[in-house]
């Protein structure tokens, strides 16, 4: 049987947020779409079989954090990501240009080579061009490949804003002319240019001009307030193409990913639900809960009645409050569960109500709450 083709198409629209889903070899993507983040190979506090039950249909890693270490060698060596971790779903590996900026004690920015860095672990010396980031990704076997892009953090400077978008879209080309033909996977360029509305359609006009199998939006989880990504979402939404998935990079919270879906974004990722879980913070359909807090000491309701999966509502809170007070590891692993869980049974409720014509009611009830 032949291998399907990367492929997307959009079943339904309500207003502009879009009921979709993406084909590929390793299986479909209902859209709109959340991806846990597992930087490392792995998603910090669960196995890769809990994830699965909690309806997760794709999973974000990591270029970057692979390359340092274990490096890309040993993981090719098992024949790449996915057996590597034993994860069937498809993986989308970001570019790397991120966490070059955020993490590593960056030498230079380079137009020709790249990034030239060193590691924030050893200071071990790497060089990471478009090319090599494209290299890295398929040696991961990555089902979607992301063009590496400089990220800038916030800022008014137009000329810097301009130079960074100017440069991510010479490293976007070569990376499409690196990656060359692989209908079995898919290559998205990232729109920048920061809060500027020129330089974001001047950005998308360019990658669409390429022609990418998705266009990602880059640049708005450095600083940028909820008010202004909305901003340029609405900018985006009447410029991306209609015909490709649309990824918002790193974001986010539950009403940040209703207002991307309201103006027409199709994916998300962000380490929120499990970095909160971690730290004793919990999503529900009522709000969050720090479960830290003292007066859930004696409270012997569950985290969240609505949840039936894992049976994670047999918990107390007067359970989890003692788990995370007593530093004990079940309790990050349990609500790590609870906030993945949480947020695709969001992304479920969301493809419902597009697909019956009433998300904006949905969006109206929980805009607030969550």
């Amino acid at each position: 049987m032949p291998l399907k083709k990367f492929n997307f198409n959009v079943i339904k629209k309500d207003g502009f947020a879009r009921l979709g889903e993406i084909q590929t070899i390793r299986g479909k993507i209902d859209t709109p779409t959340f991806m846990p983040v597992g930087t490392q190979a792995t998603i910090k506090g669960a196995f890769i079989d809990d994830i699965i039950k909690t309806g997760t249909q794709i999973i974000l890693s990591n270029t970057y954090h692979l390359m340092v270490r274990p490096g890309v060698d040993r993981i090719k060596s098992q024949g790449g990501l996915h057996n590597f971790m034993k994860c069937p779903l498809p993986i989308l590996t970001d570019s790397g240009g991120f966490q070059v900026m955020s993490l590593s004690k960056l030498n230079k920015i380079d137009r020709e080579k790249g990034a030239i860095f060193n590691s924030h672990i050893d200071g071990k010396k790497f060089i990471l061009s478009p090319e090599e980031s494209i290299n890295i990704q398929i040696g991961l076997n990555s089902d979607i490949v992301m063009v590496m892009d400089e990220c800038p953090k916030k800022s008014n400077n137009y000329k810097l804003i301009k130079d960074s978008m100017d440069l991510s879209m010479y490293w976007a080309e070569r990376s499409k002319k690196h990656f060359g033909t692989n209908p079995q996977k898919g290559l998205f360029g990232i729109v920048q240019g920061g809060l500027f509305k020129d330089l974001r359609i001047k950005s998308a006009n360019i990658l669409i001009d390429i022609d990418f199998d998705g266009y990602a939006i880059g640049g708005l989880a450095v600083g940028e307030n909820q008010k202004e990504m909305f901003g340029v979402l609405d900018i985006l939404k009447d410029v991306m193409p209609e015909s490709k998935p649309r990824y918002l990079m790193g974001v986010g919270t539950p009403s940040d990913i209703l207002g991307a879906v309201k103006r027409g974004v199709d994916m998300f990722d962000c380490v929120l639900p499990t970095r909160s879980g971690r730290t004793g913070l919990a999503f529900t359909w009522n709000g969050q809960i720090n479960i830290r807090n003292s007066k859930y000491k004696n409270d012997n309701s569950p985290l969240d009645e609505k949840v039936k999966i894992f049976d994670l509502n047999k918990y107390s809170k007067n359970y989890l409050n003692h788990l995370f007070n007593t530093n004990e590891m079940l309790g990050s692993m349990l609500l790590t569960l609870n906030n993945i869980n949480f947020y695709q049974e969001l992304m479920f409720q969301i493809r419902k109500h597009i697909k019956n014509g009433t998300f904006l009611d949905f969006y109206n009830k929980y805009i607030h709450i969550l």
